[in-house]
């Protein structure tokens, strides 16, 4: 058996290249079949009648009109039995069932977008047609649009016992009391960052067909494993009969990893007509319901010496969790565990509103959080008359201080701050910025690290065929990152076979191994591994056979290009030849992923670099270039890489100065829920300069392959650099995210100067 956990490559010949993606001919070509395009034989087509009011509860539906509409097969309401299925769940304290607090068909209706009814027809357009004629009786009740209405005391309660889903999540460490006292300096400000919505690609749906008792789902989602365990809750069904698959997948973003209400209703609709069911939403629909990061209120306190010491960090926040409970949004995950500082306390709540509900999205909580502490630590540099990278390098943290201390496996911080600013010219950028006249311009930075490691669970099967050709199955998602390259890679640098010849099977339930799914900026850091160790089982068996056949130890053997090298001077041997490969035709390796390091913690750190120039007449922010120094451990793909680091800023730029949903304060309903109103960032917004420096610290201890999370911590400290940059050609701090040109007019207007 082949060592599971070996030490990470020394020097490698295939996986760092920038190889193009494997399928980039099936991307660009159109030959790629993504869940969307599915369309069975016989197939019907879902739609759905949402709530049109914030807030409300259904008296009345009556369905005879659209029952009667052409090409309706079916329509599922609350009326329905086999729908009566609970729903979002209220998050009790440690060790307590998860309370539902809504149904799949809720007459409780807590935003303007909840599901009513769906309707199955023969055409999308009926079904739609169908849906106009479902007629509603609606109770309108108040609704909250915003978290400073949601807690006062009078305000209507979305759900039973109030609008806190929980209690706040607090941390505390050192006297932050003390830590103010024996500060000779302490600066206090609120920062604001607004919702954000997810925008894929790809929008949000599943195919569903039954085959007997049998059920097949054609899902984009990031997590095929995650869906066929909710689903499969939901209708009560045994795991074994619930078949999830997604080959290609338009985006993600941390928004499609949970069980959704489409897939479930699918289902039933499905089971009822007995014919396969599509159901896909809507642009709008996608803008409405499927997600969000959330918008935050974050009220910082920080004291610090006046040689630049930090002694005291503090936090307060506020975020909307919008009408249903969800997961967390770690918002003090920096102020805790990225500078060294003794004395820390973060609070922070989700409040709900009559809104869309927050979901994952790329880095959750953090680049909020980055956007209030690396605005801070730039006015605690300026107080202490340091350079921001000087001040962030002598406050740099040195050891995990939510980690009992331990040490990081590998910090690259350093180095991403030193060898960043001297690759974007820092101090000279500094320099020339300019202050003066209507069209000024200044240069600005922050830091990040990324802590969501998750738990290293992830299998793969590795098959080398008599040819020398290569099946690598794994159930990890590919949701756009060009994971299916890298993990080829790694079988190519192990087993010694092109590329081309190495066939990836991906996220499919029925036919691949268990991966926990495509989130957290965890992908290539488990399932990487894993795939080297089913490689290297591969190899062991191949080598162990020829040493056995030729009579040679199998330490002096090496595999390359479907042949068995021995000693110099010594004839290779073709795979093919061996008596195992003649007997068996197929050798197969299984990997599994070894525990995380028990002694140390994994951390991937960043540090982004910005220049920007405003238009102080127009209130115009142009964003100049860009520089991102990301320590993500070993770089896998070169390409790939810079993908994701690019993609990451252009985010992050969109976070800064173009990207807010708008709920009407008269009506509860969001007023810019299409690609028209509501702004992301596009080629126009996006300097021709993004600059994407890989700092390697040569992580021996991390991983079998030396790798540590991208995708996210390439976004997290993007937007503080561009509000720092912004503060630094105007001399006013932009503590609102977005600053969009009307903003900017009217801050300064108000002259709000950094005292």
């Amino acid at each position: 058996m082949a060592d599971m956990n070996p030490k990470p490559w020394s020097e490698t010949t295939v996986v760092g290249k920038g190889i193009p993606r494997i399928d980039g001919r099936e991307l660009v070509s159109g030959a790629a079949r993504y869940s969307l395009d599915m369309d069975l034989p016989d197939m019907l087509y879902a739609a759905t009648l949402r709530c049109p009011h914030a807030h409300a509860r259904v008296v009345k539906v009556d369905l005879a009109k659209a029952c009667e509409m052409p090409g309706v097969r079916a329509i599922l309401s609350d009326a329905d039995k086999e729908a009566n299925v609970p729903w979002f769940r209220k998050m009790g304290p440690p060790g307590a069932n998860p309370q539902p607090v809504s149904r799949l068909f809720d007459p409780h209706c807590r935003y303007a977008g909840d599901e009513v009814a769906v309707v199955a027809a023969e055409t999308q357009e009926q079904a739609w047609d169908a849906v106009q004629a479902i007629e509603v009786q609606y109770e309108k009740l108040p609704f909250l649009t915003n978290v400073e209405d949601a807690l006062k005391p009078d305000a209507t309660a979305i759900h039973e016992g109030g609008n806190h889903p929980g209690q706040p999540n607090a941390y505390s460490r050192g006297d932050v009391a003390k830590g103010f006292a024996e500060s000779d300096i302490v600066v206090e400000e609120t920062y604001r960052t607004s919702c954000e919505l997810h925008t894929p690609v790809e929008t949000y749906g599943a195919a569903v067909r039954w085959d007997g008792d049998h059920l097949t789902v054609w899902e984009s989602t990031q997590s095929p494993f995650s869906i066929q365990s909710g689903v499969a809750s939901a209708l009560k069904m045994p795991l074994s009969k619930v078949r999830v698959i997604c080959r290609y997948m338009g985006g993600g973003f941390g928004s499609k990893q949970d069980t959704n209400k489409f897939t479930v209703i699918a289902a039933l609709l499905a089971r009822r007509t007995g014919r396969p069911v599509k159901y896909f939403l809507s642009r709008e629909e996608s803008f409405l319901c499927m997600g969000n990061r959330p918008a935050y209120s974050l009220k910082l306190k920080a004291g610090m010496k006046k040689d630049g010491t930090l002694l005291a960090l503090e936090l307060n926040a506020f975020g909307e969790v919008g009408a249903y409970p969800a997961g967390s949004n770690p918002v003090g995950g920096m102020l805790r565990e990225l500078y060294t500082c003794p004395n820390v306390k973060t609070t922070e709540e989700l409040i709900y509103i009559n809104g869309g509900q927050i979901r994952a999205f790329r880095a959750p909580g953090y680049p909020q959080g980055a956007w209030a502490l690396e605005q801070m630590m730039d006015t605690l540099a300026e107080k202490a008359g340091m350079d921001p990278v000087e001040f962030r390098l002598k406050n740099a943290a040195t050891v995990c201080a939510t980690d009992a201390n331990k040490p990081f496996t590998s910090n690259g911080l350093p180095q991403c701050l030193t060898e960043g600013a001297k690759a974007f010219g820092w101090k000279e950028a500094r320099a020339r910025a300019k202050s003066d006249g209507p069209v000024v311009r200044g240069v600005g930075m922050a830091a990040a690290l990324w802590s969501n490691v998750a738990r290293p669970r992830s299998t793969v099967i590795v098959k080398y065929y008599l040819d020398g050709s290569v099946n690598l199955n794994m159930g990890a998602a590919d949701l756009g990152t060009g994971m299916r390259t890298i993990m080829a890679q790694v079988v190519a640098e192990e087993l010694g076979v092109p590329i081309a010849r190495i066939e990836v099977e991906n996220a499919d339930t029925g036919t691949t191994q268990y991966s926990d799914g495509a989130n957290g900026s965890k992908t290539t850091m488990i399932d990487s591994p894993a795939v080297r160790a089913a490689a290297l089982d591969v190899k062991h068996k191949l080598l162990e056979a020829a040493a056995e056949q030729l009579k040679v130890p199998a330490a002096g053997l090496t595999l390359k290009n479907g042949e068995v090298a021995g000693p110099a001077g010594s004839p290779p041997t073709k795979v093919g030849q061996l008596a195992l490969m003649q007997m068996q035709q197929v050798v197969v390796g299984v990997g599994v992923r070894a525990p995380h390091p028990s002694d140390k913690s994994i951390r991937p750190f960043a540090a982004h670099f910005a220049e920007v120039e405003v238009n102080k007449r127009t209130g115009e922010v142009r964003v100049l270039r860009m520089l991102a120094a990301q320590d993500s451990g070993r770089v896998m793909n070169r390409l790939t890489y810079e993908s994701q680091v690019i993609g990451a800023l252009t985010m992050g730029i969109g976070m800064a100065l173009t990207e807010q949903r708008i709920l009407d304060g008269n009506s509860g309903r969001m007023v810019n829920a299409n690609w028209h109103d509501y702004k992301i960032a596009t080629a126009m917004d996006v300097p021709a300069e993004l600059t994407c420096l890989p700092i390697d610290p040569h992580d021996m201890e991390v991983n079998s392959t030396g790798t540590k999370g991208l995708g996210e911590p390439a976004l997290v400290p993007a937007p503080a650099a561009i509000a720092n940059a912004f503060y630094h050609a105007t001399g006013v701090r932009p503590t609102a995210a977005p600053f969009t040109p009307a903003t900017v007019i009217n801050l300064l207007n108000q002259g709000k100067r950094q005292g």
